[in-house]
């Protein structure tokens, strides 16, 4: 006889429920019936079919343009639907594309013949073009977005140019986040030609957004300082009635462009306050608030937080996958942030099994909806690279220690060539490359090779950044290695190692994590050239930088605890206030 907590433990379905259960039994039946009813019941039926695993009927469904835009007015199960979408885009059904295919022909300039079916049609292409974006389908958001800003320039009224400028700024935002930096770069200045035409005619618009994707797209092509002056303009343009969802955008593209340029109490006001602003109104499991986790994981990990990046890029992995799963780009962009915070936090210790993991993960989904050449398999290739690397230098038999660097150097000159296609040489990405391939080659033993990596990383990185940045400091550490260990060349060696420490502990202050390297090598050379008065100093001073380390590491607090310090205006106010 069952207990009486077993019988307890079964609840029976509520009438509606049982009503959706028997409408999807006999859904053959009922298919046209269901299409007459309220926008949320034809959502629990069409997420029942999900839920039973019947992806070919209900991707009959999504395919109809307009039973997909009467789902997407069911906001408050968003959620429910990215799960569904994602569902059929990993069952082979490319209903992405079939939505903005039916969408730009049920749409086009020459089916709206008057303003008011050219703006109920902006506004549904909005929302599908929304949807498509929040996904990571960008091509097919890219399209929908295209045909909504051709309606709104047919029509020259004011409200019209708004809308337009509109569109372009959602155009702007998908080419960016899709790396198409030379149709963006297009779009930025056509949006620019209709905010002179709408402010001509004394009309206010808020450009924050537009302000942020131009922010976006300079800090992308490594225009650092142009970057700043935009993401200022956008902190200026923040108010209490911008759409929380822009809002949070601002802050964290402002937060990363202010971590690029080195003002670290700005980039951290501004990102705990997106944070903040995401977790508060949308909650511990919406996208938007996996966005703001990234990028506080990006500031980090730029400050030398590698413990709390790792933990902070975790749980925006977590929520990535509890929206979307499956084989999406947003997942993969998380997987990849995870490996590479994994890796720099494993680095010492050689553990590179999770940062390996996540890497392969991170190109096998890209993989399977990228175009092969596409600049966002660089960024993971490179990471994957830097761990094979790194296993190669640990392992005891030559044989696996020559494929791994082989498979590494394929794999760095592949997202060297994709990033030189993209921004050319004048960029601190394709400087990373040359870095990157710099230390490999060290590790296959072509030191000239090596060299000639390492000085074009530091020539590009010092014209584009300055003689003082993190960065010329990590390649000139790097080259001071290979001078130290492999070519002989100590004096070079020695000047390289004391300007990167000067560096670090100018940024980060003398328990910078990245100086133990430079430390280790000044030994190793004091060692060598048997100047022991050096040697005995820089023993001591390592010894002096691991007890600042272990001080460090015992207080360092959980990274999401912090409370909200500064009301909005107060934020622009102490963010940017000396600019009106």
């Amino acid at each position: 006889m069952a207990s009486a907590s077993a019988q307890l433990d079964w609840v029976p379905d509520s009438l509606y429920n049982t009503a959706v259960s028997a409408t999807v039994a006999s859904y053959y039946r009922h298919r046209r019936d269901v299409k007459t009813l309220p926008e949320s019941v034809q959502f629990d039926v069409y997420y029942k079919l999900y839920n039973q695993g019947r992806l070919c009927q209900l991707g009959m469904e999504f395919s109809e343009l307009d039973t997909f835009l009467k789902v997407l007015n069911v906001n408050d199960k968003r959620h429910l639907l990215h799960h569904c979408f994602q569902a059929l885009m990993d069952h082979g059904v490319r209903v992405s594309n079939i939505l903005a295919d039916a969408f730009s022909g049920q749409f086009s300039t020459g089916t709206c013949n008057d303003e008011s079916s050219k703006e109920k049609a902006i506004q549904l292409g909005l929302s599908l073009g929304g949807f498509l974006g929040d996904a990571g389908w960008f091509s097919a958001a890219e399209k929908v977005y295209r045909v909504c800003l051709d309606l709104a320039q047919t029509e020259t009224s004011i409200s019209s140019q708004c809308r337009a400028l509109e569109c372009c700024v959602k155009l702007l935002h998908v080419q960016n986040a899709n790396c198409k930096y030379t149709e963006a770069n297009c779009t930025s200045h056509q949006a620019s030609q209709i905010l002179q035409k709408v402010t001509s005619q004394g009309v206010k618009v808020n450009t924050a957004a537009y302000y942020t994707e131009c922010c976006a797209l300079l800090f992308a092509e490594s225009q650092y300082n142009e970057a700043m002056k935009f993401c200022r303009l956008a902190v200026h343009e923040l108010s209490p009635v911008l759409p929380c969802k822009t809002l949070v955008s601002v802050l964290r593209q402002c937060s990363k462009a202010c971590v690029v340029k080195r003002e670290f109490i700005r980039a951290e006001t501004l990102i705990k306050h997106a944070v903040l602003f995401a977790r508060e109104k949308f909650g511990i499991r919406h996208p938007t608030y996996a966005d703001a986790l990234l990028d506080y994981g990006f500031y980090l990990l730029n400050v030398d937080s590698i413990t709390s990046a790792v933990k902070v890029y975790q749980i925006a992995l977590d929520i990535r996958m509890l929206v979307f799963g499956g084989k999406n780009l947003f997942v993969a962009v998380a997987h990849e942030d995870l490996a590479y915070s994994s890796y720099v936090a494993e680095y010492s210790s050689g553990k590179f099994r999770d940062a390996r993991e996540h890497a392969e993960m991170a190109i096998d989904i890209l993989g399977l909806i990228l175009p092969e050449d596409h600049l966002l398999l660089s960024s993971s290739k490179r990471v994957k690279a830097l761990i094979l690397e790194e296993i190669a230098i640990d392992s005891h038999d030559k044989e696996d220690e020559d494929r791994y660097l082989q498979e590494a150097q394929d794999l760095h000159l592949q997202s060297l060539a994709l990033a030189k296609k993209a921004f050319g040489e004048n960029n601190v990405q394709t400087a990373k490359h040359y870095g990157n391939l710099g230390r490999l080659y060290q590790s296959m033993r072509r030191y000239t090779e090596a060299e000639e990596m390492h000085l074009k990383a530091i020539e590009i990185k010092e014209r584009i950044l300055g003689s003082d940045d993190y960065e010329v400091a990590l390649s000139i550490g790097h080259l001071a290695s290979l001078y130290n260990y492999d070519m002989e060349k100590y004096d070079e060696a020695e000047k390289l190692y004391l300007r990167s420490i000067a560096i670090g502990k100018h940024l980060f202050g003398d328990g910078y994590s990245g100086l133990e390297y430079d430390y280790r090598g000044l030994l190793r050379l004091y060692r060598t050239i048997k100047n022991y008065a050096m040697a005995e100093h820089y023993h001591n001073v390592l010894q002096q930088w691991n007890q600042i380390r272990d001080r460090t590491n015992q207080a360092e607090v959980e990274p999401l605890e912090f409370t909200p310090q500064l009301t909005l205006p107060e934020l622009v106010q102490s963010v940017f206030g000396d600019v009106s």
